[in-house]
């Protein structure tokens, strides 16, 4: 996934023509606005991960650690398959996946202000 990403962003310079994200003039222009979206919710994920770290104990960090290797295992296998023609990544689904993971961490955070921290729910 770094290559197809780094891929794209060795691109982007070709595709600064396509920033019209509202209406993308083709499918290489959609898939560009699609990455840019994307890395932007990459970035907010790390973000909320990192915050809510701060919250946790040494053995909630470690509990942490493990739910998103799952989650990043469970996304890889929903949003990307491999066939014939090479490796394919729905950017859609890895995007609205990534968003729905950055909301759930940012609950948690939430949570360990207002009531704690509640590590069966980590």
């Amino acid at each position: 996934m770094k290559k197809i990403l780094a891929t794209l962003l060795l691109l982007s310079p070709l595709y600064s023509y396509a920033d019209n994200c509202d209406n993308p003039s083709n499918d290489f222009d959609g898939l560009y606005c699609l990455n840019k979206v994307y890395i932007q919710a990459d970035k907010d994920l790390n973000l909320a991960y990192k915050d809510l770290r701060t919250y946790l104990n040494k053995a909630e960090k470690a509990t942490l650690k493990v739910g998103q290797i799952a989650w990043i295992k469970e996304r890889n296998a929903d949003c990307s398959y491999h066939d014939d023609r090479g490796f394919f990544v729905n950017l859609d689904c890895t995007t609205n996946t990534t968003i729905d993971r950055t909301n759930f961490l940012q609950d948690r955070t939430r949570e360990c202000k207002a009531t704690g921290c509640q590590p069966s729910k980590l």
